[in-house]
């Protein structure tokens, strides 16, 4: 099953979006009077297909990263005659770059219409409120409980926000100023010296390497509730009992909980083992040893929190919220995501090229397959989140200039344009082989990294 789900969603996903992307290509160049042979969402052998009453034969293939629309054209069939004004090759310049730009449009259209359903609907966040902070922070003044409210005049409504708009000066080693609202509501401005940062700086560590964290609410650790069946049930566990120690260590608050389960429940080779608690019921001191049940890779005992009392409510209310807006408003906030995560992923984009940011970003199918699968179990918004970031990064793939994507045959239009006639066979012949050992680079890069994140 923990194989299923994500393949599961990465199907999903991807047949969603390569759908979206495959309708632009088509319903563009139908505008513009070219015959479509085929509509296919994947590659290789039909898994299902039938003839429209257009002529054109929708198919889904067995293998499913990606797809395509395949035209008339003169250069890759013979065309009767009189089929010869529906042939792609025969269609003007611009309205052949329009079909080819249609694919990556819709991804882009798909991303702003995804941000705004999840907008509609209500998004849960952190806001960037800060736990303990060390170093770079520390020093400039930064203190817990003080919250993250612009990033260089850019506002942050969450930690995501926040992340992305420390994360390219810190690439850049650009010192950075932030906007901090304090516990009751008072506002100064603090320059991070980024500058300092040494070259042994990651952009996947970026919090802990400014000496930030998150604030995370903190509960005396004292069990609120018990699932029945649970493994606590079994081994006795009750509401109300205070966890003293968990193995060797004491447990002072509810978030040591969090951390020494995993720890002391998980052995080298992470399956569950057997793990003493010691209680505190009543005034007495009791041992328990509860063996985890395990739910996704991860040790589950069946316990929650505590209710929180009023003071740690107030402070979990300023800190966790959920982002919602009326069909109008949140048009605006979707453009503004979509403009927000565009600039980002260019940016990263860039600074891989340049050797700024690590080609550790690059992400293949099994990472894709793992967050898709994550994001369907926090729900429907998280889900809407996840398809808009993998619409637009389809979208800016498919524009980079590299022949056998989108971008690249823009590129010979571009070209065609310029001198006024098509780029030559040959040159196009050479561009395919040079492409698609680009492409084959980039997938095997990322594939790669994916296993490096599985075994480390």
């Amino acid at each position: 099953m923990e194989l299923l789900g994500p393949v599961f969603w990465l199907l999903v996903a991807l047949g969603l979006l390569v759908t979206f992307h495959e309708f632009g290509h088509f319903w563009v160049a139908r505008r513009f009077g070219v015959r479509v042979l085929t509509f296919s969402v994947g590659f290789g052998r039909a898994l299902w297909s039938r003839t429209g009453r257009d002529g054109t034969r929708y198919q889904v293939a067995a293998i499913p990263l990606g797809g395509y629309v395949s035209m008339l054209d003169e250069r890759e069939q013979t065309v009767p005659a009189g089929q010869r004004h529906e042939a792609f090759n025969r269609k003007p310049v611009g309205q052949r770059m329009a079909i080819v730009a249609a694919g990556p449009v819709f991804n882009l259209i798909f991303a702003v219409a995804a941000f705004w359903l999840m907008f509609v609907v209500g998004i849960p966040e952190t806001r960037p409120v800060l736990g303990p902070t060390t170093g770079l922070a520390a020093e400039a003044g930064l203190e817990e409980g003080d919250m993250i409210v612009a990033v260089n005049g850019q506002r942050t409504d969450s930690w995501t926000h926040a992340l992305l708009g420390l994360m390219k000066p810190a690439l850049d080693r650009r010192d950075v100023v932030v906007d901090i609202e304090d516990g009751v509501g008072n506002r100064r401005s603090v320059e991070l010296p980024l500058t300092r940062l040494g070259p042994d700086f990651r952009e996947e560590q970026t919090l802990e390497y400014l000496g930030l964290e998150p604030w995370r609410p903190e509960l005396p650790p004292l069990i609120g509730l018990i699932s029945p069946g649970s493994a606590a049930d079994s081994a006795g566990l009750e509401a109300g009992d205070r966890i003293r120690s968990i193995g060797d260590s004491q447990v002072e608050g509810w978030r040591d909980i969090a951390r020494l389960i995993p720890i002391e429940a998980l052995d080298d080779q992470g399956n569950a083992r057997p793990v003493r608690l010691v209680v505190e019921r009543n005034g007495r001191l009791l041992e328990r040893e509860v063996t985890p049940a395990m739910d996704q890779g991860r040790p589950i005992i069946g316990i929650q929190a505590p209710e929180a009392d009023a003071s740690a409510q107030a402070e979990m209310d300023r800190a966790f919220v959920t982002l919602r807006h009326g069909p109008v408003e949140a048009l605006g906030k979707a453009t503004e995501e979509t403009w927000r995560l565009t600039t980002a992923t260019l940016g990263i984009l860039g600074r891989m090229v340049t050797g700024k940011a690590s080609l550790s970003n690059l992400s293949g199918p099994i990472t894709i397959a793992q967050m898709a699968d994550t994001s369907a179990r926090l729900g429907l918004t998280r889900f809407l989140f996840f398809l808009g970031l993998i619409s637009l990064s389809l979208a800016i793939i498919n524009l980079l200039p590299i022949p056998m994507l989108d971008g690249g045959h823009l590129l010979y239009y571009c070209v065609e344009l310029v001198k006024g006639s098509p780029v030559s066979d040959q040159t196009q012949i050479a561009g395919q082989y040079v492409g698609l050992m680009m492409v084959f680079g980039l997938m095997g890069l990322a594939i790669f990294n994916d296993i490096l994140r599985l075994i480390t």
